[in-house]
């Protein structure tokens, strides 16, 4: 029989993970700080930046480092204190632990050891960009960091370039020019593309062209941290399903008129664009 046991009822020990903000403090949950007020430790990735965090809001707790290099053993304490019945939360720079940060060495060896492990919602980098990217947005693929090796990195985008579905990308400021440039060369340099830059913060920008635009953009201009959102290959005429088109069809509606979203939806698949027309009247009219 399978154990089961409500997160917040029972006995087993319990570990937040905690997301914190990206850039502007004000995106810091009231849970978050509710949650980390009822803690008796904190671990963290950098417990230089997580004491700035909490002291910004008045928290002071003892802090646990556990990042990257640490992780295994940080791991062994933080069990051995959940199992003592103390109170503990894991924090990463910034976002959630485990996406593209340290975590998830931690979450497994406490769920291995019969423990609970429950997440405390907050800003997400990755999403973030996507929803401001005016990118499909309803299947996507959440890559990450690409490999720091250039060939690495256009190995791992070969493999990418007849992806469908629109993928989420992070880069550091001193590899996105060459990464642009390899996307443009390998994905296609017309393929649609939004790179955001300093999310939430007071130079927040999301530049919205095609890839060779954006490889072109003066390597300077792109500091801070990024974010690049692709859209998917282009599916041929019969690979193309009439749901997909409807969808599609939908949401460029909702903006645009009945015309110039069907030219639209009829480029953005490479399809006649009589089949989009049949499908707008069955559909919309």
């Amino acid at each position: 029989m399978l154990k089961r046991e409500l997160n917040f009822q029972g006995t087993s020990p319990l570990l937040y993970l905690i997301a914190t903000p990206i850039g502007n403090l004000e995106e810091f949950s009231p849970r978050a700080l509710h949650v980390l007020r009822e803690m008796d430790y904190v671990a963290c990735e950098d417990t230089r930046n997580s004491g700035l965090l909490l002291k910004r809001f008045s928290l002071d707790l003892p802090l646990i480092s556990c990042h990257e290099h640490n992780e295994e053993k940080a791991s062994e304490r933080i069990l051995s204190l959940l199992s003592e019945g103390k109170k503990v939360a894991y924090m990463s720079d910034a976002g959630y632990p485990i996406i593209s940060d340290p975590g998830q060495r931690l979450a497994r060896r406490v769920i291995e050891a019969g423990y609970k492990v429950s997440v405390v919602n907050g800003p997400n980098a990755g999403l973030c960009a996507l929803v401001g990217s005016g990118i499909p947005s309803e299947h996507f693929y959440f890559y990450g960091f690409l490999d720091s090796k250039p060939s690495s990195r256009r190995k791992q985008l070969e493999s990418l370039k007849d992806f469908h579905d629109t993928i989420i990308f992070y880069e550091s400021p001193h590899r996105i020019h060459d990464t642009l440039i390899d996307m443009a060369s390998i994905l296609g340099k017309d393929r649609r593309a939004s790179l955001s830059r300093e999310l939430t913060k007071t130079h927040e920008e999301y530049i919205r062209a095609t890839l060779e635009e954006l490889s072109q953009l003066e390597e300077e201009t792109l500091i801070g941290e990024m974010v690049l959102v692709v859209e998917g290959a282009k599916k041929g005429i019969n690979e193309t399903t009439d749901e997909e088109i409807v969808n599609y069809l939908k949401e460029t509606l909702g903006t645009m008129k009945s015309k110039e979203a069907i030219k639209e939806v009829a480029q953005r698949y490479h399809l006649p664009k009589n089949r989009v027309y049949d499908l707008y009247l069955k559909n919309f009219k």
